[in-house]
């Protein structure tokens, strides 16, 4: 493993327990409704997804097709059904079977 693919693995990981555990520590019935703090922390979620999806594909992506296909139609797929039914589950397993189908085909 890189270094430098480390550091953005430590840094992904820190990010994601911050977003986790401000919540928990906060003290949200004393907060303004519509403050920004409140506003803050109703994005903490959102943000800690995207960090764990950029994270997760960071190492795949390279000019390479073998290496990008799979992540394309993953996320596609994740998107779609997602969109489609607004299952969270439902849309994590379709990615991760398109994922995975993907590099099966292409061996």
């Amino acid at each position: 493993m890189n270094l430098e693919l480390l550091a953005v693995a430590l840094m992904a990981g820190a990010a994601n327990w911050v977003f986790r555990v401000l919540p928990t520590m906060t003290r949200t019935d004393r907060l303004r409704p519509g403050g920004r703090l409140e506003r803050f922390l109703a994005a903490t979620g959102p943000a800690a997804i995207g960090t764990l999806f950029v994270a997760s594909i960071l190492p795949s992506l390279s000019p390479e097709l073998s290496r990008l296909l799979p992540v394309i139609t993953g996320t596609g797929a994740v998107l779609a059904i997602y969109f489609l039914n607004r299952s969270v589950v439902a849309a994590t397993l379709a990615g991760a079977f398109v994922n995975g189908g993907t590099v099966w085909l292409i061996g």
